[in-house]
């Protein structure tokens, strides 16, 4: 139903992880690109009992297949022992392996073997624009864009049991969080944070919890995939800027739960919060999926003057707006970091019907935007 546009850019025959929060997506990708690959699947009781008691023998088994074919080990996170019989393999066997996961934290916290960079690293995100037939952007913003949530007439439970069952039981869980009832005040906490500047000291006190914890909660979710922080741009300012962070939940449905949104209607303040998280997706996979990888930051003043999103090296400014009529008003942050940087493209991504010009600012309808930024016409 979804063509993907994670390809494996530069793979080629290469070993690779591909790490994505739950129902990204992953298992179902992968089993479209590599339909002939042998497959284990460690959610499986069976399969994850016999090799996590004796995991010599998945070496054994592959040897034993006689295969150059490609390997798919799927939940790798379940049985981090595996990786040892994997390095050996791929260094005296001319065998592919494809590792997927939710998280790669357990492995990474745990000290085990990320077989020494002999295995390349992706990510799977949720859906983007030009992977849904017929895209509907309201949809979009109200059910957040994890396939089975996009497709849903009702949303709210599967949403509901996502944050309850993984976000908080399976991240616990796995982070080993001895304070349950503060993690859990911390995760709605950290969403009115979600598109903002992150005040740790505000969100310990409201969570009864020291400052040094929240940022070991903000790291958790960073290293579970499910939010990132989005830098400021503070590169030899004239004016004095701002430095915290913002941060971003990783899909626009987890933040509205969290934060308790009603219907999100076009020109509604909640719409304009909602379609900077849309783009802010699309900038952060095009980014990698395109295997360009340029650093996506924010700019802001202490008088409060403010563009979105920086792309590399000020190369690009890029303001988000939800009106259908941008105005003067709303290009005052993109002329003053016009006055500080030499930019190369000034946009407000916005709904207008038509691209326009506004002396140097470009004003872009986002369906526009999101095709030029595909096209690698953006940056």
């Amino acid at each position: 139903m979804f063509t993907r546009k994670q390809v494996f850019e530069g793979a080629g025959k290469e070993s690779l992880f591909l790490w994505g929060a739950r129902q990204t997506g992953k298992s179902t990708l992968l089993k479209s690109l590599f339909p002939n690959a042998i497959w284990f699947d460690l959610l499986k009781s069976d399969i994850y009992r016999r090799y996590q008691a004796n995991p010599a023998q998945f070496r054994e088994t592959i040897l034993a297949s006689e295969t150059n074919n490609i390997v798919i080990v799927d939940e790798i996170q379940k049985i981090p022992e595996l990786l040892d019989e994997i390095h050996w393999l791929i260094v005296n066997h001319p065998i592919q392996f494809i590792l997927s996961g939710s998280s790669p934290r357990k492995i990474i916290r745990a000290g085990s073997n990320l077989l020494g960079g002999r295995a390349l690293r992706y990510e799977l995100y949720p859906l983007l624009q030009s992977e849904i037939p017929d895209f509907d952007l309201i949809r979009a913003l109200n059910n957040g864009l994890l396939p089975r949530h996009y497709l849903s007439d009702n949303p709210k439970k599967l949403i509901d049991a996502y944050i309850g069952n993984y976000l908080k039981d399976e991240i616990i869980a796995e982070a080993k969080i001895r304070n349950i009832n503060a993690f859990t005040q911390f995760l709605e906490a950290a969403a009115f944070s979600n598109g903002e500047m992150v005040n740790y000291s505000n969100i310990a006190s409201e969570c009864g919890v020291s400052y040094h914890t929240v940022k070991d909660y903000f790291q958790i979710l960073v290293d579970t995939l499910i939010g990132r922080f989005v830098p400021a741009f503070q590169k030899k300012p004239k004016r004095r800027v701002i430095v915290a962070p913002k941060f971003y939940y990783f899909d626009i449905g987890i933040a509205n739960n969290l934060l308790k949104r009603g219907k999100i209607e076009m020109g509604s303040e909640s719409f304009g919060h909602a379609f900077e998280h849309f783009i802010y997706q699309e900038l952060y996979a095009h980014s990698n999926y395109a295997d360009i990888n340029y650093p996506i930051s924010y700019w802001r003043t202490t008088s409060q003057i403010e563009v979105d999103f920086i792309l590399g090296d000020h190369e690009v400014a890029v303001e988000v707006k939800g009106t259908d009529n941008v105005q003067s008003r709303h290009i005052k942050g993109l002329k003053s970091f016009s006055e500080e940087y030499k930019v190369k493209k000034l946009i407000v991504v916005s709904n207008d019907p038509l691209e326009r010009k506004m002396g140097d600012i470009t004003v872009m309808p986002w369906k526009v935007f999101l095709e030029k930024l595909w096209a690698n016409k953006i940056i």
